[in-house]
């Protein structure tokens, strides 16, 4: 019982998922602050990334402090994106575990749309261990 940190050597690893995530700075306050437009850009993003989508949910938090959040899961696993106007400010994750599916056109996408002046991105691959 327990759990224990590995380290994958090169013959252990097999890519199960791709994962681009990133932060987002000084965007437009307008389209962070809309449920409709980030609903919209994300099913876009799901089309120009070849990927599935299964369903989407957003809720919006009014007020000085507030912001939208926008979760779209796709087949291939999820597109998440939470705003906070106060901070003209996003986090963006995307995740996939197909192979025809383009994580990273997904996120530039949005990146485009969101248009922030200054942005981070984090690229994964998420690894097996000791799959056949």
């Amino acid at each position: 019982m327990g759990q224990h940190l590995i380290k994958l050597d090169k013959k252990a690893k097999k890519i199960i998922g791709k994962h681009v995530y990133g932060n987002l700075y000084e965007c437009d306050k307008e389209i962070i602050s809309s449920e409709e437009k980030l609903l919209k850009i994300v099913k876009e993003a799901v089309k120009i990334a070849k990927m599935n989508l299964v369903d989407i949910h957003s809720w919006k938090l009014e007020g000085e402090k507030g912001g939208v959040s926008v979760i779209a899961l796709i087949k291939e696993s999820h597109i998440a994106i939470h705003t906070w106007t106060e901070y003209n400010y996003a986090s963006l994750d995307v995740y996939t575990c197909g192979y025809k599916s383009q994580p990273l056109k997904a996120f530039k996408y949005i990146v485009e749309q969101l248009k922030p002046k200054k942005y981070t991105l984090h690229k994964v691959k998420r690894l097996g261990y000791n799959l056949k």
